[in-house]
């Protein structure tokens, strides 16, 4: 069982899924550019939405470096590779957009819900007003997810739009996280 440490981040940066499997999240830097390349490579038309990840390699690298020069980026990874991105962009926007990938084979054991956490917390410490995102009216699981942590409906269109608020309380419960963890 982690203790973590004061030197913890907002959240603690280890976390075992709902299979037992132990993960690391961490900031992307970079160089994860070809980790990323992999983990989007594996994604099918399913696993798409709105565009993205672009299937086109070209294409889906240009969008991968826009998101590491543009976005706060944390990753989901063991020893092994990158399973999981999550990034808010533009960085420094008082309501920057969300987006969170998670490779197929890992969907359904909680990945995808530590890497909103983290980046939440991460909005937060940058003092963002909230975080948005766009999510296919089709994406049940995601919908679910989402408003599981806090997210609210704002719009309905072709996608649902969704924010979060990064209020006082927000902005209390990492700091009560932080100090159980120190």
């Amino acid at each position: 069982m982690c203790t973590c440490s004061r030197y913890c981040p907002p959240r603690c940066p280890r976390f075992v899924d709902k299979q037992g499997s132990r993960w690391t999240v961490r900031p992307a830097r970079k160089d994860d550019a070809d980790k990323l390349a992999a983990l989007y490579q594996s994604f099918g038309a399913a696993d798409r939405t709105l565009g993205v990840p672009p299937a086109v390699d070209h294409q889906r690298r240009a969008w991968i470096e826009r998101s590491l020069a543009n976005g706060r980026n944390i990753v989901a990874e063991n020893q092994e590779r990158v399973v999981g991105h999550v990034y808010y962009t533009p960085a420094d926007a008082p309501r920057p957009e969300l987006a969170v990938f998670v490779h197929p084979a890992f969907h359904n054991r909680g990945i995808g819900t530590e890497l909103c956490k983290h980046a939440a917390a991460a909005a937060v410490e940058a003092d963002c007003e909230a975080l948005e995102l766009h999510v296919s009216q089709t994406n049940r699981a995601a919908i679910t997810v989402y408003q599981r942590l806090g997210f609210e409906v704002v719009d309905r269109d072709h996608t649902i739009q969704m924010t979060l608020p990064l209020q006082a309380q927000r902005t209390e419960t990492v700091a009560t996280e932080r100090n159980r963890q120190s």
